[in-house]
C-alpha cells in the first residue's frame, strides 16, 4: 500500500500556499501579542527549566525522531515528515494546553518565546542533520536541493517579522493589543483547522489511502514527545509544574510551520504534507486530553 506514498505530491494551488503563508504569518503575530518583556526576564529567574525545555524541544525530540524512525523504518517522505515536524518549535496553543494542565504557564510562553527565536536557526540545521543520517531522507534532501540558507531566510520571514510586529505592538501599543489578542488568537486556530480540512477535502483520495498508517506514526512521535518532555524534566529534578509545561512544550509543535516547510522546499511531498497535517490535529486531541487529565490533579513535589 506505501509503494508510491514517496511519489504522491498533494494538489495545492500557488493561491493556497499564499493564503497558507499568510495564516501562518498572522498566527505567530497572535502569538507574540501574548508576549512582553517580562515573559524574556523570566528565562533568567528560571535559567535551568528554561535550558531543559529548550535542550529537550530542539535536541532530544529529534533525536528520539531519528530512534524511532530506525526502529520503526517508516517510508522516506513520512520519515523526513517526522523529522520536519520534530525541528518546528512549539505550537502556538502549548500556553493554553499548558495553563489548562496546571503547569508553569510562565515557563511555558517563556519557553514558546525563545523556542521561536532559535527555530529561526535551529530548524534548518535540525532537518539537515538528522535528515542526512537516513539514508532514504538524506535522498530526499539531495533531490530537491535543500538550501540551508534559503529554508533560514523564509523561517526568519515566516517568524521573525511577525514575532516582531506583535512585540512592538504590545509594547507601543498596549491597548490595542489588549482588545484584538483574543480575536485573532481564536481565529487564527480556525484559519489553519480550516485550511488542514479544506487540504483533507482536495486531495482525499491520498488520505483515505494512507491516513491509517499516518494516524499511528504520529500517534507514536507525539507520545514520545510527550514521554521525553517529561522524563527529561524529571531526571533534572525540575517541580512538578515545570514539568507538565515542558511536557507539553515538547509535545505540542508548530505542524503550520511545517507545512509552509513542505510546500515551500518539498513540492508538497505526501508523506511529509500528510504527517505535518495529521500531526496539527492530533496535538489538539492529546493537548486537550492531556489537560483535562492533569487539570484534575494538583502538581504536588
Amino acid at each position: 500500500m506505501l509503494d508510491d506514498i514517496d511519489q504522491v505530491r498533494l494538489h495545492f494551488t500557488e493561491e493556497s500556499l499564499d493564503l497558507l503563508n499568510v495564516c501562518l504569518g498572522f498566527i505567530m503575530y497572535g502569538v507574540a501579542l501574548q508576549l512582553k518583556w517580562a515573559d524574556f526576564v523570566e528565562v533568567g529567574k528560571h535559567p535551568k527549566s528554561v535550558v531543559t525545555g529548550l535542550f529537550s524541544q530542539f535536541l532530544l525530540l529529534p533525536a528520539l525522531t531519528f530512534l524511532l524512525i530506525s526502529i520503526y523504518q517508516p517510508k522516506a517522505s513520512l520519515a523526513l515528515g517526522m523529522i520536519l515536524v520534530a525541528a518546528c518549535p512549539g505550537g502556538n496553543i502549548s500556553n493554553f494546553f499548558s495553563q489548562m494542565s496546571l503547569g508553569n504557564t510562565a515557563l511555558s510562553v517563556s519557553l514558546t518565546a525563545m523556542s521561536t527565536l532559535l527555530c529561526l536557526f535551529m530548524t534548518p540545521i535540525n532537518v539537515s542533520f538528522w535528515g542526512s543520517l537516513n539514508p532514504a531522507t538524506a535522498a530526499i534532501l539531495q533531490d530537491v536541493e535543500l538550501d540551508f540558507w534559503k529554508m533560514t531566510k523564509t523561517v526568519l520571514l515566516l517568524l521573525g517579522i511577525p514575532l516582531i510586529a506583535g512585540v512592538l505592538t504590545t509594547r507601543y501599543l498596549p491597548r490595542i493589543s489588549a482588545v484584538i489578542q483574543r480575536p485573532i488568537r481564536l481565529a487564527s486556530i480556525a484559519f489553519f483547522v480550516v485550511f488542514v480540512f479544506v487540504a483533507f477535502y482536495n486531495n482525499f483520495d491520498f488520505f483515505l489511502k494512507y491516513i491509517g498508517v499516518v494516524i499511528l506514526i504520529v500517534f507514536l512521535h507525539n507520545l514520545l514527545a510527550l514521554l521525553g518532555g517529561y522524563g527529561l524534566s524529571s531526571i533534572f529534578g525540575l517541580p512538578p509544574s515545570d514539568r507538565r509545561a515542558i511536557t507539553v512544550e515538547t509535545g505540542i509543535q508548530n505542524s503550520g510551520l511545517g507545512l509552509i516547510l513542505i510546500f515551500n522546499f518539498f513540492d508538497g511531498l505526501g508523506g511529509m504534507a500528510m504527517v505535518a497535517a495529521w500531526w496539527g490535529i492530533w496535538h489538539i486531541i492529546a493537548g486537550l486530553s492531556l489537560g483535562t487529565y492533569w487539570g484534575k490533579r494538583t502538581p504536588t513535589a
